[in-house]
């Protein structure tokens, strides 16, 4: 059931008919795998495109010839994501996907205030199962920046599209605040002061994420 949920309504888009956006996320993940694992080699393993283009293209194969919802997707890829990609990444994007379809699935026009609340309890799942607050330089610190910017043009009544772009803005200031952080968090952190400015690879893949599911829901609203 749909927590934080405000009172509105508005623009609003068919869960049934929002599939795309798993397959747009996929597709985005696999274009930017390189660039990901350059990031991540400068402060971690340089593995980190390529887990996440094996979780994502694996997902996308499950999904091959299958009707699905934008929450059956985001199922599939969440449990995807658990059972096949190692190290921290798998289980903490596992449970950001698993969380995002468990707060729609019942839910069938999906508006602002929906995406809020996923969002939200995406952030919540997160963060029960590890210890990564906002300023540890990890996914979050794109993640929570762009869903508290998200809340607050939804409270200045702004459009959904609008509020979509908002999403997007915050996010990439987000990630890029990463890059004049010190990393306290994972594999990263033993650098100490040496993992200041280089982008974090988490947070940057969040950005592709958050972008991804922003715009290709503004696709939908059109």
């Amino acid at each position: 059931m749909l927590k934080y949920k405000k009172d509105g309504v508005g623009m609003k888009f068919k869960n049934s008919r929002a599939g795309d956006i798993i397959l747009n996320l996929i597709d985005v993940i696999h274009e930017n795998r390189d660039f990901l694992s350059k990031i991540d080699g400068e402060i971690g393993d340089g593995d980190h495109g390529i887990n996440m283009d094996k979780g994502f293209t694996l997902c996308g194969k499950k999904l091959k010839d299958k009707k699905y919802s934008m929450s059956g997707g985001f199922n599939i890829l969440g449990k995807t994501l658990l059972e096949d990609i190692g190290g921290s990444m798998g289980p903490l994007y596992g449970i950001f996907f698993n969380e995002l379809s468990a707060a729609s699935e019942d839910v069938e026009d999906i508006d602002a205030s929906d995406l809020e609340c996923m969002f939200k309890l995406a952030i919540a799942g997160i963060q029960e199962i590890g210890e990564a607050k906002a300023g540890d330089k990890t996914l979050l610190d794109t993640l929570i920046p762009a869903v508290k910017a998200y809340s607050f043009a939804i409270d200045e009544d702004n459009s959904f599209d609008e509020c979509l772009e908002v999403l997007k803005s915050a996010a990439r200031e987000g990630w890029q605040s990463t890059r004049d952080m010190v990393a306290k968090i994972g594999r990263a952190s033993r650098l100490g002061e040496r993992s200041r400015g280089v982008l974090d690879p988490g947070a940057t893949s969040c950005y592709l994420i958050i972008n991804s599911i922003a715009t290709s829901i503004q696709d939908l609203l059109k």
